[in-house]
């Protein structure tokens, strides 16, 4: 499994909605991650940059992508971003691999 974290941004008519009728979000997110083989790890609100962030489990970017994918077409944000986050171990077997893989930075010498 891989961890994934969503940066959501409300429409006013969003916030117009819930502020109308307050509801518990998490109660409809979790089933969504759970429909694609997943688990919602964790629900906040922000204040400044994203009003939503939302961390959960999921086996694969398709699984992930179907629901950023799902989430957008709702209309209910006018921005939704993933970010895709690596354990410590994941990050260091990349380290592993980038340190024996050449490479040269345009304009320097080849």
């Amino acid at each position: 499994m891989s961890t994934y974290l969503y940066h959501l941004v409300q429409t006013p008519a969003t916030l117009a909605k819930l502020t109308a009728a307050p509801e518990d979000r998490r109660v409809t997110v979790e089933p969504i991650f759970k429909s694609v083989g997943g688990s919602l790890l964790g629900f906040w609100y922000g204040v400044g940059g994203s009003d939503v962030y939302v961390l959960g489990e999921l086996p694969d970017d398709v699984a992930s992508s179907s629901l950023a994918i799902k989430v957008s077409a709702s209309g209910a944000f006018s921005s939704v971003s993933t970010t895709r986050l690596l354990s410590v171990e994941e990050m260091l077997g990349a380290l592993g691999v980038s340190a024996a893989t050449a490479y040269r930075a345009p304009g320097e010498p080849g």
